[in-house]
């Protein structure tokens, strides 16, 4: 046995503590990327790298306090002094507000000693070869791709005193790609999301960039101000995701977020959107697999040290339009009196909706013109009591008139609350994986679909492209 594998490096750790608690985590990553210019590869390479989590408690007479280490590159001999690094922060915190009981009674994970799930070069096998085809086409054509491809496999490695060891293997996987016209006269950009690349078609994606920049060559003047507007399922990931990372149950509570209720409380049982709309997160959702366990390295109002190893289930956030969870451990699941709602590692928006991005398109603009976006970019908050939020639009807005785009309009920065949005949405197209343009490398496994809105608000004209 390796003194510096995965298992035994938890192993070593747990034997090493002198705490009254300590949890483990060692996270074991490997990459492999491709990128790309002006219709050439320009780098690529693999990594490999390691982190070890250490989070030590210990008991005192006003309560239990937490020291948590956490540090790169560690091997068996450096244990001693990153054990001891964290006993040291324990003991010289206070009492952790959200201390709780270890985690016990979860069975062991299977492959809990063997080595990590790794990647290597091989997943862009069958990738890379199209990836040229695409270039070889879009150059007679005058379009210029960029573009990169990354993917990464993380194995997680959790054990702790009170007897946990578990394990989970993240695939996680995107292509994000760029078309220019080689004359300046446009851009356009998509996306997809992959677990290993074996359904990623780099030709299917340079053609709808080709239609794109098609739309791109006529341009329509349109003023900013509420127009209606079909967000595609990337926007919709992006504005979700962002409603998700602030529904925990504490901020609700303590009256500081949208989800709190006027009075006190919290909105859940409230209606919050007029279509059945359900947005929901599962471990098992095919496709969109993650942790069905706690990992948390830091506590937060929506993470607690102290949960680590704690099983995560399906839940549904909002369901046919109604808000019925918001995030919670078990420190905050006590003070609201909500249910145990940790956070899984996926989003998913349903609404039974079964049209395409493409056929909505072909619905759209029959009663009038309609936007249609590409990406949201540069998303931040304004206000986090109406969860109002602004960022541009990029590269490419179109204007829809009877079923077509027929040209580009300038790009708008925007000011829009994703919780108004799910109350004024009027339809929902077919959901499907996708990839959030702004925050898709932080939270990468999202299934959504495209959203009409009847008055998305353009609050001023940008250049930004």
């Amino acid at each position: 046995m390796r003194q510096d594998s995965p298992h035994e490096i938890v192993e070593r750790a747990l034997a090493l503590s002198r705490a009254d608690g300590c949890t483990v985590i060692v996270a074991e990553r490997s990459t492999a990327n491709l990128r790309w210019a002006r219709n050439a590869p320009t780098t690529n390479g693999v990594t490999r790298g390691r982190t070890v989590t250490v989070i030590a408690t210990v008991d005192g007479g006003s309560g239990t306090a937490a020291g948590v280490v956490s540090r790169s590159g560690v091997t068996a001999t450096d244990l001693a002094e990153l054990v001891g690094a964290a006993e040291h922060a324990a003991r010289a915190a206070g009492p952790a507000e959200d201390a709780a009981p270890p985690v016990t009674g979860v069975p062991h994970s299977p492959g809990f000693t063997d080595g990590p799930a790794e990647t290597t070069a091989a997943v862009f096998d069958a990738f890379a070869p199209a990836l040229g085809e695409s270039f070889a086409r879009a150059r007679p054509a005058g379009r210029e791709l960029y573009g990169f491809a990354h993917h990464e496999t993380v194995t997680s490695y959790l054990g702790t005193s009170a007897g946990l060891r578990l394990r989970h293997d993240q695939p996680t996987g995107g292509v994000e790609l760029n078309a220019k016209a080689a004359d300046g006269t446009g851009s356009a950009w998509t996306a997809v999301p992959t677990r290993d690349f074996r359904e990623v078609d780099p030709l299917a994606l340079d053609a709808s960039l080709a239609e794109r920049l098609g739309w791109s060559r006529r341009r329509v003047e349109v003023p900013a101000g509420r127009h209606p507007t079909l967000l595609p399922p990337s926007a919709v990931a992006d504005l979700m995701v962002y409603l998700q990372l602030r529904a925990d149950a504490r901020n609700a509570a303590e009256g500081r977020t949208v989800f709190s209720r006027a009075g006190g409380g919290t909105r859940v049982g409230e209606k919050l959107a007029a279509l059945p709309l359900t947005l929901r997160s599962d471990p098992s959702a095919p496709g969109l697999e993650c942790a069905p366990f706690v990992l948390a390295g830091s506590s937060t109002d929506a993470t607690s040290v102290f949960d680590n190893g704690l099983p995560v289930g399906a839940t549904d956030w909002i369901r046919d339009g109604v808000l019925e969870r918001l995030v919670t451990t078990r420190h905050s699941a006590a003070l609201t009196g909500l249910p145990v709602a940790p956070y899984p590692d996926n989003l998913i928006l349903d609404a039974g909706g079964t049209r395409s991005l493409p056929e909505m398109i072909a619905a759209s603009g029959h009663d009038g013109p309609e936007l249609l976006l590409t990406s949201l970019w540069y998303i931040r908050e304004v206000d986090p009591a109406t969860l109002l939020v602004t960022g541009l639009t990029r590269d490419g807005v179109f204007l829809v008139r009877d079923g077509e785009a027929v040209g580009e309009v300038t790009n708008f920065r925007f000011n829009e609350s994703p919780v108004g949005l799910l109350s004024r949405a009027v339809e929902a197209g077919r959901t499907e994986p996708t990839l959030a343009r702004d925050i898709g490398k932080y939270f990468g496994r999202t299934a959504m679909p495209a959203l009409r809105i009847p008055d998305f608000n353009m609050s001023s004209v940008s250049k930004g492209v």
